[in-house]
Parts: C-alpha cells; sequence; structure tokens
C-alpha cells in the first residue's frame, strides 16, 4: 500500500454504529495532528506521552460536538504534570475539517521515571463545551481515576452523562523504512445508545464508589455492551495505528456480527486560535502601570502562545485599558 492510499484516513474520524447490539462508536487515526501538536514543544517523554493520549481522546469525543461549537478537555493536578489542555474547534460549515490544538504544564524537577499517569497525582477531569456566544459553556468534572486518561474519561460519561463509555486507544513513535519517525495514533470509542440507567442510588463498583459502565447496563443491554467490549479487546495496536488497517476494515474485523455501519468521516487538522487582535484584547484589561511592568528592556511587550508557539512582540504605548490617556 502507497503512502498517497495511506494518507486518505490519517487525521481522520469514522463514526459508526453497531445495529445489534445498539452501540455507537468512532475510529480516530491521527498523524500530522499529533506531530503537530508536539512539535510546538519539547515535552519529555512521559509528557508527550500524556498529550498524545489527550489528544487522541479529544478527537474521539470532539467529532459529536455541532458546528462551530468547540469542545475542550482539561486536566488539573498536584503532580509534576500540573495541566493538560487540549481544544476541538468543530468544523465552520459541512465539509471543513475540525481543528485541534493541545499543550501540557509541567514540573520537569518532579518528573519521575514511572508510567505517564503517575506523573498526574491527585486532580481532577474536565469537560467543557462552548456553544457560542450568548451561551453558558457546560462543564463537567470528575476525579482522576483509574491507570490511564482514558479510564478517567471513561468515569466521566459514567458520572456526568450516565453513558456507558469504553476506549481503545494506541499512540507512539512510527518508524517505518524509509520514512521520518513521526507520532501515530489510533484509537476506538463505544457507547451504548443512552437509556435509563438501572444504576443503584448507593454509587457505584469503581474506587470510591464511582459509577462504572457495568453500573448502567442490565439484561440485554449488559450482554450486548459485554460482548462488544470482549471484542474491543481482541483489537491489537498496529490495527489502530494502522497505516496497512483502513477504519472501515478495523470494524468488520472486530465486529462483523454486530451489524457495522459507518458515517460520513470528519477529517482533523491542527489549528489554533490565537492572533494579535486577541493578545491586544487580553490585555486590555491591564493598567498602564501594570504594562510597564511586563516591558522588557528592549522596550516591548511581548507574548506567546502555549498552544502553537506564536510570538507576539507589542507596543506598551498601544497597550491597556488607559492607553488613550485614561487614569493610571
Amino acid at each position: 500500500m502507497s503512502l498517497g492510499q495511506r494518507i486518505a484516513w490519517d487525521d481522520s474520524v469514522l463514526p459508526f454504529q453497531l445495529d445489534h447490539a445498539d452501540i455507537r462508536g468512532r475510529v480516530a487515526r491521527l498523524d500530522g495532528v499529533l506531530d503537530a501538536i508536539l512539535a510546538q514543544h519539547h515535552y519529555p517523554a512521559p509528557v508527550e506521552a500524556l498529550v498524545a493520549e489527550m489528544a487522541l481522546l479529544t478527537a474521539l469525543i470532539g467529532q459529536t460536538v455541532k458546528l462551530r461549537w468547540k469542545l475542550s478537555l482539561q486536566v488539573q493536578t498536584r503532580g509534576a504534570v500540573r495541566m493538560i489542555a487540549t481544544d476541538y474547534f468543530a468544523p465552520e460549515s459541512e465539509g471543513e475539517p475540525a481543528r485541534m490544538r493541545a499543550y501540557a504544564g509541567f514540573d520537569a524537577d518532579r518528573l519521575r521515571h514511572a508510567r505517564p499517569f503517575d506523573q498526574l497525582g491527585e486532580g481532577y477531569f474536565a469537560v467543557l463545551i462552548d456553544q457560542g456566544a450568548g451561551t453558558t459553556p457546560y462543564q463537567g468534572i470528575t476525579p482522576l481515576a483509574g491507570d490511564a486518561l482514558h479510564r478517567c474519561a471513561e468515569a466521566y460519561f459514567a458520572q456526568s452523562e450516565q453513558i456507558p463509555t469504553r476506549f481503545a486507544l494506541s499512540f507512539g513513535k512510527s518508524n517505518m523504512p524509509g520514512e521520518a519517525p513521526h507520532w501515530r495514533a489510533g484509537g476506538v470509542m463505544l457507547q451504548h445508545m443512552p437509556k435509563a440507567s438501572p444504576f443503584a442510588a448507593d454509587g457505584g463498583s469503581g474506587v470510591g464508589g464511582l459509577l462504572e459502565a457495568r453500573d448502567l447496563v442490565d439484561g440485554d443491554d449488559a450482554e450486548n455492551w459485554g460482548r462488544a467490549n470482549l471484542l474491543l479487546d481482541t483489537v491489537e495496536d498496529l490495527e489502530m495505528i494502522g497505516p496497512s488497517v483502513s477504519p472501515t476494515d478495523l470494524l468488520v474485523r472486530l465486529f462483523h456480527e454486530e451489524g457495522p455501519r459507518v458515517f460520513e468521516m470528519q477529517p482533523v487538522r491542527f489549528g489554533c486560535t490565537c492572533s494579535e487582535a486577541r493578545v491586544r484584547n487580553s490585555l486590555s484589561i491591564y493598567s498602564a502601570r501594570d504594562i510597564a511592568q511586563m516591558t522588557t528592556e528592549d522596550g516591548i511587550v511581548t507574548a506567546d502562545c502555549q498552544f502553537c508557539g506564536a510570538h507576539y512582540a507589542l507596543d506598551p504605548a498601544t497597550l491597556g485599558f488607559d492607553a488613550a490617556g485614561g487614569g493610571g
């Protein structure tokens, strides 16, 4: 298979449904998007892995938001990796790609020789959805739980949405012959169709009484959900990442007896919304005294975008709410 053929399903999310099991899902493949996200920073290996996992989760979850909406995932912790933030910007109109960006904040001196997830410590996992001007953003939060970020996402859907959810992810640097090393990621997301949840009022079966997917299904639904999860357990890393197995072929391999039906594929690209105008707007709340404190020895105010690395150098005389001669 040629590189050109492989590109057809790289950086994309394919929605699907298992008609015989009342389950919906997505298959995501990230290639250039992930390279672009990670190229903005020289993260240590465990931080790279966490950002890659978070980006893949964002692509899988974000595909469901409506046109012009924005989905953000955030992790805040007391550990060595203090924060991870991702944004998924839905297409402005039908047929356009979605855009993604991500970054992490960390204390290099506190990083340990341990699994990436162990760098986080106590904290929370948050999902935010911004529907646009004039609306109040939605926010759902759940404690960090389990042994990976995708387990935290599963816990979020169980607690906040009462939707049984399962992720299978694989990501890492590809070293294919004839190609420079680059990041690739692939994943599958399963969700049981929303129904009235049978969970007990006194809590779930997870750590600390958190709800888990198995607490939200019973009867035939539990059987269908269990079978789909057993089938997903058989997936291999190279099948998820590709590049030799297309998303549709992967679904047939895994779920051919469950009646898989696919929908329109959503392309995803790296993209940032920063601009000089946005930077100026964010600085407009500061007084002349504040702006003076931000001014460098060279007589400029600088700002860097944490997502894309863009650097802005601005004339302090044009900044601040009283730059035109107001109070100070």
